[in-house]
């Protein structure tokens, strides 16, 4: 154990062992997006973003494997942060947070993904955001999160936004800890390799 690994918290330890298996599935450099991934965990009882625990630099793809760019660390992340702390407004058992590659073909496969296991998918239509929303930085989190919680009466543990303007369509997973979080990332990046 290095001296950086014994000072970890656990909740920092729980988040680089996630960490760890996205690194190790070569797959799931597939579903890295332009903006890269970043995989949250917020501390038990926070509802402060920069409390919560990411990835410095994010998640990228270095030699056609996934790799993180920096150390766990909190406040490094901003809109996944803010996410993770919004949907526990809603649901305070939702610790963690991921987001990866949208398209056609990775979206009919999660909704299959889904389907099979009886989880629940959400979209957020991004065309019918409020007007004052748009372009405003840090203002539509909010506002998805309720959009989901209408839509699918709860904020889903898979979901999607669509294309907004100057943004990337993204996927979501959330959940209560991040190594189930990682384990579902890799279960859709294998299948969709099949």
């Amino acid at each position: 154990m290095t001296k950086h690994e014994a000072r970890m918290t656990n909740e920092e330890r729980r988040l680089a062992e996630a960490v760890a298996l996205l690194e190790g599935c070569r797959e799931f450099s597939a579903l890295v997006p332009e903006v890269r991934v970043n995989l949250v965990y917020a501390p038990d009882g926070t509802g402060d973003p920069d409390q919560v625990l990411g990835v410095d630099g994010r998640i990228t793809v270095v030699g056609g494997m996934p790799k993180a760019s920096g150390p766990i660390r909190a406040g490094v992340s901003d809109h996944m942060a803010r996410l993770v702390v919004e949907t526990r407004r809603h649901d305070p058992s939702i610790r963690a947070g991921l987001n990866f590659r949208w398209n056609e073909a990775i979206s009919e496969h999660v909704e299959g993904y889904c389907a099979a296991r009886g989880l629940e998918f959400g979209r957020i239509d991004r065309s019918v955001e409020p007007e004052e929303l748009i372009g405003r930085d840090k203002g539509s989190i909010p506002w998805k999160v309720e959009y989901l919680v209408a839509a699918c009466g709860r904020v889903p543990p898979v979901f999607y936004e669509s294309r907004g303007w100057g943004k990337e369509p993204l996927f979501f997973l959330v959940g209560p800890d991040p190594a189930g979080v990682a384990v579902r990332a890799i279960e859709i990046a294998k299948g969709l390799a099949l």
